[in-house]
């Protein structure tokens, strides 16, 4: 038999959850908090280490040519960009409790950057040999139309995010300071 609390209004009932429930509950948020964090931490780690790979790169300029360093060391930089934006992911999801979509698309915008980049290189390499030569800039074409796509979402999930809720108070009031504000002033010089 469950007790039952009358809610602030006095006639909706609020049912409490039984305190094993409860119980259960605040175990599985901790173990999801353990998982993230060590998640994070392995993302931290694996962003160092990038760094150092990319800092030990430089070092072969003078035995390579310069362009292959570069190439190298802008591949490894771009992975560091896609870790760091998961460990921001994980961090919004350890502050917030929930799961935002704009870092992975970000990171999705990134990982096709790195690989357009990747790829143009080594088409200017197959200049001149046909099918390999098509292959790559068809992959290219078709990362860069990602890439706006990519882009359009996170552009329409910012514009969502600026939305206000509905029957929020404050929000209206503001949209009708916002429309008296667009009103043209009668009788009165203009500004």
């Amino acid at each position: 038999m469950t007790a039952r609390v009358r809610g602030k209004s006095g006639d909706e009932p609020d049912e409490e959850p039984p305190r094993y429930v409860r119980i259960g509950n605040a175990m599985l948020a901790l173990t999801e908090d353990v998982i993230y964090v060590g998640i994070a931490i392995l993302l931290t780690v694996s962003a160092v280490a990038l760094l150092i790979s990319a800092a030990d790169g430089l070092t072969g300029v003078t035995e390579t040519g310069t362009s292959e360093v570069v190439l190298l060391v802008l591949d490894r930089l771009l992975l560091v960009f896609i870790v760091v934006e998961l460990l921001f992911a994980v961090r919004v999801v350890l502050g917030k409790r929930e799961v935002v979509a704009e870092p992975f698309l970000v990171v999705g915008i990134i990982a096709s950057i790195k690989e357009i980049v990747v790829l143009s290189v080594q088409a200017a390499k197959y200049v001149g040999k046909g099918e390999k030569f098509d292959d790559a800039i068809l992959e290219v074409a078709v990362l860069g139309v990602l890439v706006l796509v990519l882009s359009g979402a996170a552009l329409i999930l910012r514009a969502k995010g600026r939305e206000p809720e509905e029957g929020d108070k404050s929000a209206s009031a503001e949209a009708k300071k916002d429309s008296e504000a667009l009103k043209p002033r009668s009788g009165g010089a203009e500004a």
